[in-house]
């Protein structure tokens, strides 16, 4: 795979972005290994910015190896300072999953009640209204009415 090209302004952007992250993936003493390469594939779909931190000694094996990542993985290579390497690729959109069960859930009603005494201001009461109730014109909450059941006959009707 190719990776990602991006212009100077870009690449500092990320840089910047990047600077307050700490490391997430860890290269040890064995090298870029297929766990290691899956685990990076992981972080970067799940953050999209990430730092590795290479344990090796050797400058030119790091190098080789920030190429390499950046290649198979198809992602940005952003900077390589000391141990750290800082790699780019787009978040992928999830996709929303829709249950058809679900109920509604709780919401916040802002209800204005007389006070009980005369000639005092009404007072604004918030009230939380779960999703199986509901507000009455007297600004009490109740519980929601069940739907009445009908006859074949009534809903073919309808």
């Amino acid at each position: 795979m190719a990776q990602i090209l991006l212009t100077p302004s870009q690449r500092k952007d990320h840089r910047a972005e990047a600077h307050h992250l700490d490391a997430v993936v860890m290269v040890g003493s064995d090298g870029l290994t297929d766990a290691v390469k899956k685990e990076i594939d992981a972080a970067l779909k799940a953050h999209g910015l990430i730092k590795v931190r290479v344990q090796s000694d050797d400058r030119t094996g790091r190098e080789a190896m920030f190429q390499a990542l950046a290649d198979e993985l198809n992602a940005a290579p952003i900077q390589h300072i000391g141990k750290l390497l800082v790699f780019w690729r787009p978040k992928p959109d999830k996709e929303k999953k829709i249950n058809e069960d679900r109920m509604p859930g709780p919401r916040d009603v802002k209800v204005l009640k007389n006070s009980s005494r005369y000639g005092q201001r009404p007072e604004v009461k918030t009230l939380r209204v779960l999703g199986n109730q509901r507000l009455t014109p007297g600004g009490t909450v109740k519980r929601a009415k069940k739907p009445r059941l009908q006859s074949v006959k009534k809903r073919a009707q309808d």
